[in-house]
C-alpha cells in the first residue's frame, strides 16, 4: 500500500490559481495510471493525497521499481494552457504480510512512512519499517510514564561540590536529577533524559529542576547554609520564549536566594539560534544569573562564539580527564582548554576528577576548580552541609603538591 502526498502542490494553487491546480491533478492522475499495472488499484483520497494498491507483487526489489516509476511520472512536466508546471511527490509504502495488519493500520502506516520520507527531502519513497514503529511507540509510552512520573513527584536533584583545588574552598553544588523509579530504583539521568530531548517536556523537566534547585538553596539558608547551585539547562528549553520570564518568576519566589548564587549550564549544540541564544543569555544576566558551558570540547563552539558568548565559566568535558594521566593527546587538549580559557578571561572548570592524582596534575597545568567521584560523588541535599564540614577539616587539597601526581590516592 502505497500513500502519495504531492511536492509543491500548495505553490501551485498559490502562484497560479485552484483551476490549474485541479487540471494538474487530472494530468497526474493520468501519468500514474499509465505506469501502473492492470491489477494495480489508484485511489484520490483529497487534496493532494494518492493511495496506490499494488497487488502480486513478488519481492521488495519488484515494488521499488514500480515506486520508482511513480517518482518520475509524478515528477513529468505537465502544461496547463501555456504554463509548464511541475511537481514531486512523497510517498510511503507498508508491505503485507512484513506489516501483518488491518487494512486501516497498514494505510496509517504508509502515511507514517510519507512524512519520513517528506522530512528526507521529499521526491522520494520511504517503506514503513515494523521495528522502527515500535522503538517509536515504546518512546511515546516511554514519555507518558516520564510525565506522569513528574506529576507523583518521583523525582529529586542530588548534588555534587565544586571546589578549589588551590585553597580547598567550595564552590556551591550542581543540582543533578535523580529518579526514584517504583520498580528499577534510583535512575541517573542518561537513563530518561535523552528521551526528553526536543519534547514539549523537555521545557516542564527545565522548570521542574530550576524550581527545586532554587527552593533547596532557600531552605538551606533559611537553616544558615549558604552555599551556591548550578543547573543544567537544555537548549530547547533555553530558547524557549518563556524562559527569562519564568527564570524572573523562579528568582522572585525565594528572595533569600541572592540571583548571583544561581549558574545555568547550557552545553554548545549544532542546532542552537546562536544570536537567540546570546540574546537570551544577556537578558537573563541582566537578572544576576551567571552562565558555564558545559562539556566544553565535545561540541561545536567556534573561538567567535565562545568570544560572543557571556558565560563565565567553562566546563572540561571528563572525557578528556579520565585519560589525561595516560594519554598525552587528552592531556594536551585539557591545557589547550585551560589555556583557551584564560585567554578570554573565563574560569574553568574540570569534570569527572576521580582521583588525588587528576586532582594534582589539573593543579599543575593551573586548573583551579574540580568537580568529580574523587572529590564527591553527588549526595542528597540533606548530607551536603556534613560534607562541607568534612570537607574543611580534612583539608585533602593541601596533599595536591606536585609530588601526589605519582600517587594512586583516591581523595575523600
Amino acid at each position: 500500500m502505497c500513500f502519495l502526498d504531492l511536492d509543491g502542490f500548495k505553490s501551485v494553487n498559490d502562484q497560479y490559481g485552484h483551476e490549474v491546480g485541479d487540471q494538474l491533478l487530472v494530468a497526474v492522475s493520468g501519468h500514474l495510471k499509465s505506469v501502473l499495472r492492470g491489477d494495480d488499484t489508484l485511489a484520490r483520497l483529497g487534496g493532494d493525497e494518492f493511495v496506490v494498491l499494488l497487488s502480486e507483487v513478488g519481492s521488495t526489489e519488484e515494488c521499488m521499481l514500480v515506486l520508482d516509476r511513480i517518482l518520475q511520472a509524478v515528477a513529468a512536466p505537465v502544461l496547463v494552457g501555456n504554463i509548464t508546471v511541475n511537481v514531486t511527490c512523497s510517498v510511503g509504502v507498508s508491505l503485507y504480510p512484513q506489516d501483518n495488519v488491518d487494512p486501516d493500520t497498514l494505510l496509517r502506516h504508509a502515511d507514517q512512512a510519507m512524512y519520513v520520507a517528506k522530512e528526507a527531502g521529499k521526491n522520494r519513497y520511504q517503506l514503513f519499517d515494523p521495528e522502527s514503529d515500535r522503538v517509536a511507540q515504546e518512546h511515546r509510552q516511554f514519555l507518558e510514564l516520564l510525565s506522569q512520573a513528574l506529576g507523583r513527584d518521583e523525582f529529586a536533584l542530588f548534588y555534587q561540590p565544586k571546589v578549589d583545588l588551590f585553597d580547598g574552598e567550595i564552590m556551591g553544588v550542581e543540582a543533578l536529577i535523580r529518579w526514584h523509579h517504583p520498580q528499577r530504583g534510583l535512575l541517573a539521568p542518561a537513563e530518561f533524559l535523552p528521551h526528553l530531548r526536543g519534547h514539549e517536556l523537555e521545557g516542564a523537566f527545565g522548570q521542574w529542576v530550576l524550581d527545586a534547585a532554587l527552593k533547596q538553596v532557600s531552605q538551606w539558608a533559611d537553616a544558615g547554609f549558604s552555599i551556591r547551585i548550578s543547573t543544567n539547562v537544555s537548549a530547547h528549553y533555553l530558547l524557549s520564549a518563556d524562559f527569562c520570564d519564568h527564570l524572573a518568576q523562579s528568582l522572585a519566589l525565594y528572595p533569600n536566594v541572592p540571583p548571583d548564587f544561581l549558574e545555568l549550564e547550557i552545553q554548545e549544540s549544532a542546532e542552537a539560534d546562536v544570536e537567540r541564544t546570546i540574546e537570551t543569555l544577556q537578558r537573563c544576566r541582566q537578572l544576576g544569573v551567571h552562565f558555564a558551558l558545559d562539556d566544553f570540547g565535545t561540541g561545536y563552539a567556534s573561538l567567535n562564539y565562545l568570544r560572543r558568548l557571556p558565560v563565565e565559566t567553562l566546563k572540561i568535558d571528563n572525557s578528556f580527564i579520565h585519560d589525561m594521566l595516560t594519554s598525552a593527546d587528552d592531556r594536551h587538549i585539557v591545557e589547550g582548554v585551560i589555556q583557551l580559557a584564560a585567554i578570554f578571561n573565563r574560569k574553568v572548570i574540570a569534570e569527572g576528577v576521580e582521583t588525588l592524582e587528576h586532582g594534582a596534575a589539573l593543579r599543575a597545568l593551573g586548573c583551579r576548580y574540580a568537580q568529580g567521584f574523587g572529590i564527591a560523588r553527588p549526595m542528597e541535599a540533606a548530607a551536603v552541609p556534613d560534607w562541607c564540614r568534612h570537607w574543611r577539616d580534612d583539608a585533602v587539597w593541601r596533599q595536591l603538591d606536585p609530588g601526589a601526581a605519582g600517587l594512586d590516592i583516591q581523595m575523600k
